[in-house]
């Protein structure tokens, strides 16, 4: 008896031999893709803040300018120095302020439009691009004069 099933484990051992290999084998493209996902969704939702943080920063900046034209170039280059400065880089970055209400008392809302590169992370099927947008309001000062 027990040299039948001293047989039978030693059979059982040599069948499972290869069987590690060919389960790494089959899960680590599976696992590179979940990293490849993780990384994208990473990087999409640090551009989301970068872009809300911008936003904020060239709304306040056009708030403080004396006259529209001003706001409206003190926004685009501020944008563009606080999403330089975070290191995060637009294939193409539009800022769009509006200055209808540029008036003490009034306010200045900038939107801030970052398109983030996604063509890098090869074996997914993402778009190759995707565009982050966000709007931020500013009140201008009651008690300054505007020009």
């Amino acid at each position: 008896m027990t040299g039948r099933g001293g047989r039978w484990r030693a059979r059982r051992k040599h069948d499972e031999q290869g069987g590690v290999t060919a389960e790494l084998v089959i899960v680590t493209p599976l696992l590179i893709l979940l990293l490849l996902f993780v990384v994208a969704l990473g990087r999409l939702a640090g551009a989301r803040l970068e872009v809300d943080g911008a936003a904020a920063e060239a709304a306040r900046a056009a708030s403080i300018a004396r006259d529209p034209a001003t706001a409206t170039a003190m926004a685009q280059e501020t944008a563009a120095w606080a999403l330089s400065s975070d290191h995060v880089t637009c294939a193409s970055l539009t800022v769009t302020t509006d200055t209808a209400q540029f008036t003490p008392g009034g306010s200045v809302a900038v939107t801030v439009t970052c398109t983030v590169s996604l063509g890098d992370l090869t074996g997914l099927r993402l778009p190759a691009s995707e565009s982050i947008s966000s709007k931020s309001t500013s009140v201008i000062d009651t008690y300054r004069a505007a020009k």
